[in-house]
């Protein structure tokens, strides 16, 4: 299974994917309340329940880093944060992917909370760290 690399930053190109339908019954859809990063929430939900498979032969080409692009006007890992949250709230995770998760949301929180003290979004920062707080509680936080 791919979950643990899922959890840094989406490894997995929705255009680069054959899913079966029933898959989203499943799993559910893209959440299209995240203005970013739908593609990360889903594919953590499917990959920490179901495995992933690759074929060692390129079949597509794959281009980021436009000047339109989505990712490169927002803070992408707030809402990274926002699908890890939901993600460890869903109950869905053996306790291993519990572990890693949280130390993944850790990790990227801490960072994030950090650059918004740095650029005076010190609200922001308050909100996240007491939500951040309250996920992490539990089982795997030290």
């Amino acid at each position: 299974m791919i979950f643990e690399h899922c959890l840094p930053l989406c490894i997995v190109s929705p255009s680069a994917v054959m899913i079966h339908r029933d898959m989203f019954h499943r799993v559910g859809h893209f959440d299209e309340s995240l203005p970013a990063c739908e593609d990360y929430d889903l594919w953590l939900r499917i990959s920490c329940q179901y495995p992933i498979y690759l074929l060692n032969k390129p079949l597509i080409i794959k281009r980021g880093g436009h000047s339109d692009q989505l990712s490169q006007a927002i803070r992408l890992d707030r809402f990274r944060i926002q699908a890890l949250i939901k993600l460890l709230k869903s109950q869905v995770l053996t306790l291993d992917q519990t572990c890693l998760a949280k130390k993944e949301l850790e990790r990227k929180s801490r960072i994030y909370i950090k650059g918004c003290m740095k650029h005076g979004r010190v609200d922001e920062a308050s909100v996240l760290s007491n939500i951040c707080n309250k996920t992490l509680q539990g089982v795997c936080t030290g």
